[in-house]
């Protein structure tokens, strides 16, 4: 997605598990903040604003242009 010009077009969203919701959430790749301090987890602002912490490891599924391009084992 950084790396190669086209590719990187697409409009990406991450899906991660939510375990209050208990459900995946999809959070477009530009609302992600990283922090390198803190390299195991990722940030996202949900739609009332809430800034939530995600573990990477609850990150499971990859969409770009709406099509799912990369989803963890279950």
């Amino acid at each position: 997605m950084r790396w190669d010009p086209v590719f990187g077009r697409g409009r990406f969203e991450l899906g991660y598990w939510d375990r209050v919701e208990g459900r995946i959430v999809r959070v477009a790749l530009g609302a992600i903040r990283t922090d390198p301090a803190e390299p195991a987890v990722f940030q996202a602002t949900d739609e009332s604003g809430e800034l939530h912490t995600i573990p990477f490891h609850r990150l499971k599924e990859v969409y770009r242009d709406e099509v799912l391009i990369w989803q963890r084992k279950r």
